[in-house]
């Protein structure tokens, strides 16, 4: 039986960071038909990280409440580049590279969605046949003084950093999009509410019903300060394999694993041990991307490596000390850069003279020594990661 209107907006409440607003999409939930849902995404690169993930599960959430999911493929508006949240302009691409980071982008984002309930478009159907006319015509809608007071551009003209016209254009094309699948409602991450509102003054301008603007929190990363990235290497993507993806999940600070379990699984973090919860939140996340067999294996895999602490028989990354540096330091540094997580030389350094950091079971505590490392030997990083020193 389907949700009432009420439990349905209840439910959709949970993990959002703000809903403009909650009365009209309860008015939208009581139309009795169902909702056109709107989730747009720009492939810039081919791989989804668990940050985007949050977006795809509220948009699966109204399609399991029978509502009509649209995933807008931005085909034409990554050859743009987003504005939202840069301190610089993006780099532009080709549409060879979209198309072809679409096609890995869609495999994955339907690991969460039902792609037969799913309704997909790219936005060139509508955008590239557009007259010079048309796009002037659009311009007119809105004012130059609406686009300026937008804080990343704001923030980039007082630092004298270049904000390019075309830029300025993009919550425009964005904002048309709603228009052209006359969208209830589109779902987005807290930095793209400036392009949701502008979609909504389009809507208004071409006599639709204004969509309702959907926003979810931006996940931080591994470090649990900036989000998630992976240009700052502190991601988890969806297609990593079992093991690496368990394994980052282990290090994270058990203050962010409450986050991670509301906004990824939906779900309360459970009582008891810390570790087990973790544990726990990890082996789901690898059972929801990979299978349930590839959970049990990861979860079997770190037993084995840390809390049975056998890693002399354990499958760990290897790491070749050729070409780096002597000194401890920079060889822990390089088994982080194996492994994919990001780690400043400071943490590390304080990782090291706080005695996490060993070789085959024995603690080395000075940062600039050069151990006398060998093939095959085992250094643990800390207490959820290891490597093996390779030839």
């Amino acid at each position: 039986m389907q949700p009432s209107p009420e439990e349905q907006l209840a439910q959709l409440k949970r993990g959002a960071a703000q809903i403009i607003s909650e009365e009209d999409l309860l008015a939208k939930l009581r139309l009795g038909r169902p909702l056109n849902v709107k989730l747009g995404v720009d492939p810039t690169a081919p791989d989804i990280h668990l940050g985007f993930t949050v977006a795809l599960q509220k948009l699966r959430q109204f399609q399991d409440f029978g509502h009509n999911a649209v995933l807008i493929i931005g085909d034409f508006t990554a050859m743009i580049g987003d504005p939202s949240g840069r301190s610089v302009t993006r780099p532009q691409l080709s549409h060879d590279q979209v198309m072809s980071n679409a096609t890995t982008f869609q495999q994955q984002a339907f690991k969460i969605l039902d792609k037969e309930k799913t309704r997909t478009v790219f936005n060139g159907e509508w955008l590239e046949v557009m007259a010079f006319e048309d796009v002037i015509k659009l311009t007119a809608r809105v004012t130059l003084q609406q686009i300026l007071q937008r804080e990343d551009f704001k923030n980039r003209m007082e630092q004298g950093v270049p904000v390019r016209l075309h830029e300025i254009l993009y919550p425009l094309i964005q904002g048309w999009d709603s228009v052209k699948v006359k969208a209830d409602v589109e779902i987005g991450g807290t930095d793209q509410l400036f392009n949701i509102l502008v979609g909504r003054e389009l809507q208004r301008e071409e006599g639709l019903p204004q969509q309702v603007a959907l926003m979810v929190p931006l996940l931080e990363g591994l470090d649990g300060v900036q989000k998630m990235s992976k240009s700052l290497g502190n991601y988890v993507g969806v297609n990593e394999p079992p093991a690496e993806m368990f394994g980052k999940l282990m290090s994270i600070s058990d203050k962010l694993m409450e986050r991670y379990y509301l906004l990824l699984l939906g779900m309360e973090l459970p009582a008891g041990h810390p570790m087990d919860a973790k544990k726990q939140l990890a082996a789901a996340i690898v059972e929801r991307y990979h299978s349930a067999d590839a959970a049990r294996a990861a979860l079997e895999d770190f037993n084995t490596r840390f809390s049975k602490k056998d890693l002399a028989h354990a499958e760990l990354v290897g790491v070749s000390l050729a070409g780096i540096e002597e000194d401890l330091l920079s060889i822990v540094e390089a088994g982080y850069k194996a492994l994919g997580i990001a780690r400043t030389r400071g943490d590390i350094r304080r990782l090291i003279q706080q005695g996490s950091v060993q070789v085959n079971g024995d603690k080395l505590l000075d940062p600039k020594a050069a151990p006398a490392l060998k093939a095959g030997d085992v250094l643990r990083l800390d207490k959820t990661h290891a490597v093996r020193i390779g030839g």
